[in-house]
């Protein structure tokens, strides 16, 4: 079997970035992205959010593309929550998604930053290549292309 780790932070949001992800089904919908993530042969190390984005913490197989990825956990877990019974609510992403690569040893500093997303938006320190997007569509973020400096100068470490 070969040996592949490519470790990447997605971010989607909801549509109209509306708070749709309610505490009483944030734990079912990481739990469906989870379960999507492992079913495609990748392997999630964290994920976190707020009422209206995801952030996840993710090794994709080589074997599947990151929009294919992207999109298939995306819509598993809207699928997953809009099926729960007694939901009255609908739960729907916005087109796109904002994709950083990083390298193994930025693992945990990737991880902290998702698991205290509730943190960092009520202080307000927040990443802003990670957080904020400009562009025509919002959902396609044209600032991402940045994020890799904040987990480490240098690309080749």
């Amino acid at each position: 079997m070969p040996y592949w780790r490519l470790y990447y932070h997605l971010i989607w949001t909801t549509e109209g970035r509306q708070p749709l992800i309610r505490p009483e089904i944030e734990g079912q919908s990481y739990e469906a992205i989870r379960d999507k993530v492992t079913s495609l042969g990748g392997e999630a190390f964290e994920i976190g959010g707020t009422g209206d984005h995801v952030h996840l913490a993710v090794t994709i197989p080589p074997s599947i593309s990151v929009a294919r990825f992207a999109g298939e956990v995306k819509g598993a877990s809207s699928f997953h929550v809009n099926h729960l019974p007694d939901n009255p609510h609908t739960l729907e992403w916005q087109r796109g998604y904002g994709v950083v690569s990083f390298r193994r040893d930025n693992l945990n500093q990737v991880v902290e930053y998702i698991r205290l997303q509730r943190e960092h938006h009520a202080s307000g320190e927040l990443s802003p290549s990670l957080e904020e997007c400009t562009g025509e569509d919002a959902a396609r973020p044209t600032c991402v292309r940045e994020a890799a400096a904040e987990y480490d100068p240098s690309p080749w470490g």
